[in-house]
């Protein structure tokens, strides 16, 4: 049985993301000569092994642990 898609732009909002902020991860990820090629690298590996309900799940789970975790550890 397959699974209903994970609906990542309906119910109620929990995190919201400004422009300022996917603008600076996309500088860290696309621009970036030392943290680009890495976030690149998994980020490929990633796509390529996971779902898209995969791929929700551990980007949800990521932003809950760092907001649950200090800036500087």
């Amino acid at each position: 049985m397959a699974m209903k898609p994970i609906d990542l732009t309906g119910g109620k909002s929990v995190y919201c993301f400004n422009e300022a902020q996917i603008k600076s991860a996309h500088a860290l990820a696309f621009d970036d000569p030392e943290s680009g090629p890495r976030i690149r690298m998994e980020l490929e590996k990633l796509e390529q092994s996971f779902t898209r309900n995969e791929r929700a799940a551990l980007a949800f789970v990521m932003i809950d642990r760092l907001l649950q975790t200090p800036a500087d550890a």
